[in-house]
């Protein structure tokens, strides 16, 4: 009895704090993609045609999120069905977006009007149980084009 009463503690605080994280991590996201859309992003490989006078730097966003008690409590639920996990959905969601800022924000570090041939890479980096998804990894690349400083 003892153990179903703590593993029911355990799915309410895993419902109630990863809610709240999940909710202020995306509050957080808007307010940041807001900021930095004056930087584009640009996944293609070709660069701007033109403009020689950018300099040229790699930079990158990497961020490890992992995933609340309850949402593994559902998904393994949801493994049992099959169709959509729409709890790591929402994991990777967040991963890719908060990578993607990070380059972005190392971007306008160094004063870079854009950039380019981004890229994204993901890995499991912990399992948990039964070797269920605990915390993934995203990383983000691209090359930034650094206007000339003239003076």
């Amino acid at each position: 009895m003892i153990d179903l009463i703590i593993f029911l503690i355990l799915l309410a605080l895993g419902y109630g704090f990863g809610r709240l994280a999940e909710s202020r991590h995306y509050t957080s996201i808007r307010e940041r993609e807001k900021e930095l859309n004056v930087i584009p992003a640009i996944a293609s490989r070709i660069p701007p045609h033109g403009r020689p006078d950018f300099d040229i730097h790699l930079v990158t966003g990497s961020v490890v999120i992992s995933i609340d008690y309850f949402k593994r409590f559902i998904a393994g639920l949801r493994n049992l069905l099959g169709g959509r996990i729409s709890a790591y959905e929402t994991l990777l969601d967040r991963a890719r977006r908060e990578a993607l800022l990070r380059m972005k924000a190392e971007a306008r570090d160094l004063g870079a009007e854009m950039v380019f041939n981004i890229k994204l890479e993901t890995a499991s980096i912990h399992k948990g149980r039964g070797g269920s998804i605990g915390s993934v990894e995203v990383l983000a690349y691209g090359t930034a084009f650094i206007p000339h400083q003239t003076s």
